[in-house]
């Protein structure tokens, strides 16, 4: 059974580095405790299972008898137990709703445990924001989240924002009385996201930034104090890549096989800028450099010809 910690700057020491696709790196993760009780009494419960980092933070958010439940995990046997016990510490107390983040299956395969715990009130609502790719039938009975939809329990008030990108069902909230935002897989606590829309991802960031948040919670990882400097990282990150792909497409690509001037294929503009890496990781760094390249394709940056890509600037491709 994990340790209880009684103030956030101890819940940071979850751990210090996370493996994230598709950011090509080599780290370790520390074994960490289950159960963190933070401010406003609030409980974090770490859904441990597999491509999950540490595992899938859920967050059970109020002061009061009856809390609102921010993600369930992936179904593994030993949340169910770290739940129970969490209830049972904060003082018997229930679950009056849960909010999924987004559809992925490491964040709502527990709501049957939770469920279960909660004496079998199935009729416990479960938020979510449905979009054209959630059709029916649903895994669950799902009431449908809008974007500025508010939560509200003893001691917290919530607010949906949605946040495409990492996925397009994906939703921040923010918690008004602490100035912070339960981020879900749109900010990691370590590491970097992965997203299936770089251009949406990237306006997503800029809308959590707007809301200057101090706290990031987010689902995956150490709670993040300076959320404003974290999010303005992620969003320097992703601009300096895509600055690094612009400049080296304007310059002249390696030569092919016949030793003519080719523009750039994707792998290998992998090979130049990850020339320092395991060549094993250039599979998962392509696929976060092609997601660059899609961006800057709808932006009419640049161009795809065959399995070339070049500037537009280029009035055409050259001669392989």
């Amino acid at each position: 059974m994990g340790e209880v910690y009684h103030k956030m700057p101890a819940f940071a020491r979850l751990s210090e580095r996370v493996r994230s696709r598709p950011e090509p790196r080599q780290v370790s993760l520390r074994k960490v405790p289950w159960n963190f009780y933070i401010e406003l009494k609030n409980y974090v419960i770490i859904a441990k299972g597999k491509f999950t980092l540490q595992g899938t933070n859920t967050y059970l958010v109020g002061t009061g008898h009856r809390r609102i439940l921010i993600d369930t995990g992936s179904g593994v046997a030993d949340f169910e137990e770290h739940l129970r016990t969490s209830l049972t510490r904060a003082g018997g107390i229930g679950i009056s709703s849960i909010i999924c983040t987004h559809r992925h299956r490491d964040h709502i395969s527990g709501i049957p445990q939770v469920l279960a715990l909660n004496g079998g009130a199935d009729h416990i609502p479960i938020y979510k924001y449905l979009t054209a790719k959630d059709t029916p039938p649903f895994p669950y009975e799902y009431t449908a989240i809008r974007d500025g939809h508010t939560f509200k329990t003893e001691g917290a008030t919530l607010r949906a924002v949605h946040t495409p990108g990492h996925l397009d069902d994906h939703v921040v909230l923010y918690l008004e009385e602490e100035n912070a935002v339960f981020s879900g897989d749109c900010v990691l606590g370590q590491g970097t996201a992965v997203f299936e829309n770089l251009a949406e991802y990237m306006s997503s960031l800029r809308r959590i930034l707007e809301l200057q948040p101090g706290r990031l919670y987010p689902g995956h990882g150490p709670v993040i104090e300076n959320g404003v400097q974290k999010i303005e990282e992620y969003i320097r990150h992703r601009q300096e890549r895509e600055e690094q792909i612009v400049a080296l497409l304007n310059t002249d690509p390696p030569y092919s096989k016949d030793g003519k001037n080719a523009a750039w294929s994707s792998r290998q503009l992998v090979e130049t800028i990850y020339a320092s890496y395991p060549k094993s990781l250039y599979d998962a760094a392509e696929g976060s450099l092609l997601h660059h390249l899609n961006k800057l394709l709808s932006e009419g940056k640049v161009q795809h010809i065959e399995d070339r890509w070049l500037l537009t600037t280029d009035k055409k491709l050259p001669s392989t």
